[in-house]
Formats: structure tokens, C-alpha cells, sequence
């Protein structure tokens, strides 16, 4: 005799296919779909988060507590036994801590406001003008990132050498130049690209020629990238160590990153007064991120585009 089959009898049907793969999954179990993390993905993501974030912390930390700690207890693992402001007093005081920072200035100064223009002006004629041998420029300005600092110091030194510009500021500067212009160049080509052509006419019209238009109409359009190019010269200038010791001697002509040789040597070890020298060394560098980092993001992703 035929039964009746009820839903009852055949027990809770499966859940529905909700990916469309086919397959049916058990009831009560959550489906991630695709791009979302489960739980313990997400856990093990923001635990390595964690982990980075202390480990590139760590340094910066440490070496401001050293810089309270006396003289002998600079390689102690306590954190601040006896906390003191003698290695800042001697730095500032007893040393030519003021003289370098002068000269880093006035170094700084100069390599950022010439890079800037040098470059704003390179990457604008190579973004709207065609004319011969534009590609192998383009190239040429990427290229000479590949040579390392070791192997352009002696071509250099020669260089300045032979000009009489050893030991002299603007040495330095041009020494820098090399550096962060081809960079800063081929960045703001890119990022100028990425302003419409169409300001540059509309300039024409108006009667401006081709400086005019980009003084007055491409430039201040381009602040993102011109904040970046100011801020990678900066950085050049203010935290580079090989060239600043291999051109400049005397206590009185040498810049920050030289200067700070001087504490721990062969001849002298004294680790706090240089931890001291690095955290008044990084105060400014710090400034000047915090206030051009809101144009950093946009600067460099409008400079990488494809050229």
C-alpha cells in the first residue's frame, strides 16, 4: 500500500545554492563570498599588522629614550632609570651642533628650491612638447638611477675637484641635484600628464605663451606633485651621509649627517650625545612630512601613470 511522503519525513531540506557553483551548502554555516576574509584571516591579518607596526616603531623609540639615559647607561635594557637632559645640553652646548644644522639649512634650502624648478619645468616640456631625441632623454633620466652612490663618488669628487668646489656648499648642492632631479623629473612628466591640455590652449587663447601657461595656469594645479618633488629633495639633502663626509671636512663646514660621525668613531664613543643629535635631526624632517604627507598620496599616484 503507497505511503504519503511528507516534508517532515524527508528531514530539513538543504540550504539553497547561493554561489551558483551547484553544490549545496549545510544549513547554518555562512557563506564568504568571494573578497571577503573569514575570521581567522582577519585575525592573522591585523596580528601581523600589529607586529609591523612595533617592529618599525621600535627603533625610533629606543633611540629616544637613549637620548634621556646618562652616558653609561646608554646600552642599559631599563627604559629611563635616571632620566636626564645632559646629552641634549652637551649637543646643544658643547659641540658644533648649531654650525651644521646652518649649514644643513642653507643646504637644504638651496637643493630644494632649484630641484623644484628644475624639475617642474623638465617635466612639463617633456609632458606637452615633441621634438628630437625626447625619448632617449626620458630614458636617460631613468637610467642614471641605477648607478649606486659608491660608484659616483669618485667620478664626482673629481668633478668638484677639478672646478675647486671641494668643502664649498654649493658642491654639495649640485651633488644633490644629480640625484633628485632625474627622479623628480620623469614623476612630474607623469603627473603633469594627467592635467588636461586643454588649460594649455585655453592659456594660448588668452595670449600667454608656453612659460606664462605654466606659470600661471599648469603650476598651481600641480601642487600634489610639487609637494612630493620638494619633500624627496628634502630628504636628499637633509638625510644623506655618503657624499656630506666625502666632500666637506673641518668641523665648521660639515652638515648634520657628517656631524654625526663625530660622536661615535674610532676615537670617541659617545652614544648618547649622538642618540641626542638624532632625535634634533629628525624633529625637522618630521615637520616637514606632517605637513606635506596630505599631498604625498595624490602626488605620487598622479606621477605614476604610464608614460
Amino acid at each position: 500500500m503507497a505511503t504519503q511522503t511528507t516534508p517532515a519525513s524527508l528531514g530539513t531540506p538543504p540550504a539553497p545554492d547561493t554561489a551558483g557553483t551547484g553544490a549545496r551548502r549545510p544549513r547554518g554555516r555562512r557563506v564568504i563570498r568571494r573578497g571577503e576574509r573569514g575570521r581567522a584571516a582577519s585575525a592573522g591579518l591585523h596580528l601581523g599588522l600589529l607586529a609591523a607596526s612595533c617592529i618599525a616603531l621600535f627603533p625610533p623609540l629606543w633611540l629616544l629614550v637613549t637620548s634621556f639615559k646618562p652616558r653609561g647607561d646608554a646600552f642599559s635594557l631599563d627604559l629611563v632609570k635616571n632620566f636626564t637632559f645632559a646629552n641634549y645640553d652637551y649637543v646643544l652646548n658643547d659641540t658644533k651642533f648649531l654650525t651644521w644644522f646652518g649649514n644643513s639649512l642653507l643646504i637644504v634650502v638651496l637643493t630644494v628650491t632649484i630641484a623644484v624648478f628644475i624639475a617642474s619645468t623638465t617635466g612639463y616640456a617633456l609632458s606637452r612638447f615633441r621634438f628630437p631625441g625626447m625619448r632617449p632623454l626620458l630614458w636617460t633620466l631613468l637610467i642614471t638611477q641605477m648607478f649606486p652612490v659608491a660608484v659616483l663618488i669618485v667620478p664626482l669628487y673629481n668633478l668638484m675637484a677639478m672646478f675647486g668646489l671641494l668643502n664649498q656648499p654649493v658642491g654639495l648642492v649640485i651633488t644633490y641635484l644629480t640625484i633628485a632631479v632625474p627622479f623628480c623629473a620623469w614623476m612630474m612628466k607623469g603627473f603633469f600628464d594627467t592635467i588636461p591640455v586643454s588649460i594649455d590652449e585655453s592659456g594660448r587663447v588668452d595670449g600667454l605663451n608656453p612659460f606664462g601657461t605654466f606659470w600661471r595656469l599648469i603650476l598651481p594645479l600641480a601642487k600634489p606633485g610639487l609637494a612630493v618633488t620638494g619633500f624627496y629633495s628634502f630628504v636628499t639633502a637633509w638625510a644623506e651621509v655618503a657624499y656630506a663626509t666625502a666632500f666637506m671636512t673641518g668641523e665648521d663646514k660639515l652638515t648634520l649627517a657628517g656631524g654625526l660621525q663625530t660622536f661615535v668613531n674610532q676615537y670617541n664613543n659617545n652614544w648618547g650625545a649622538m642618540t641626542a643629535a638624532g632625535v634634533l635631526i629628525a624633529v625637522p624632517a618630521a615637520v616637514v612630512f606632517g605637513y606635506a604627507q596630505r599631498y604625498l598620496v595624490s602626488g605620487m599616484t598622479s606621477g605614476a601613470v604610464k608614460s
